[in-house]
């Protein structure tokens, strides 16, 4: 399978990934979406991996491997982490009904301020550093590309937020699902340009 191709299978399982997250996030307002959350949460990390390498693959460049290569190992440390974070939520947490709160509170993603959210917090922070130095090898030659280029590299910036904010007592079980939501809504509307135009990039890459 050519580059190119698996570029574009991945960023499309992304992006769609991404809007079904937004979708069920939404929903999740009015009822209980936290598995479906969950799983599409998994397909990211599915469609990312093979979008990044792929990215990669276009722009090895002597002088930026390095940069790529760092980007590849970050955006595998992503990986690992959401895959234990929410396969563990769609599995463990989910069937087990009858696990206790104290287990819950350091296993589920549901419970804010867990073991489990905190990792998944720092999932997404490896994913930032990911597209940040992947996206800082890119060689781009038109306006569209300096945009996805552009957008991979400001994307670093969720970096500091998602590695310190767990540090700090800054969530508990009492805040607002809705804040929440929007910020995650925020994401959802900032990273699915991402896909489309990575699509577009492999795309004209092909022919």
């Amino acid at each position: 399978m050519k580059n190119t191709t698996i570029g574009k299978i991945g960023s499309a399982i992304t992006g769609l990934a991404v809007l079904a997250f937004a979708i069920s996030m939404l929903v999740g307002l009015f009822s209980d979406t936290l598995f479906v959350s969950c799983l599409v949460s998994i397909f990211i990390a599915i469609g990312f991996l093979p979008f990044m390498i792929a990215l990669y693959s276009l722009n090895e460049d002597k002088d930026k491997k390095a940069s790529g290569i760092a980007g590849i190992g970050f955006a595998i440390v992503y990986a690992v982490l959401i895959f234990i974070v929410y396969y563990a939520e769609c599995t463990t947490v989910r069937i087990n009904t009858g696990l206790s709160k104290e287990i819950l509170s350091i296993i589920s993603f549901g419970y804010t301020g867990s073991l489990f959210f905190n990792y998944d917090l720092l999932g997404y922070a490896f994913m930032a550093l990911a597209t940040f130095f992947v996206g800082s090898g890119m060689n781009v030659d038109d306006k569209l590309d300096k945009f996805l280029k552009a957008l991979l590299m400001i994307h670093g910036i969720f970096f500091i937020g998602c590695f310190f904010i767990p540090m700090f007592p800054l969530f508990s079980a009492e805040t607002s699902s809705i804040v929440g939501t929007i910020i995650l809504e925020i994401w959802c509307i900032y990273f699915l340009p991402v896909c489309v135009l990575g699509y577009r990039y492999f795309n004209k890459h092909e022919k």
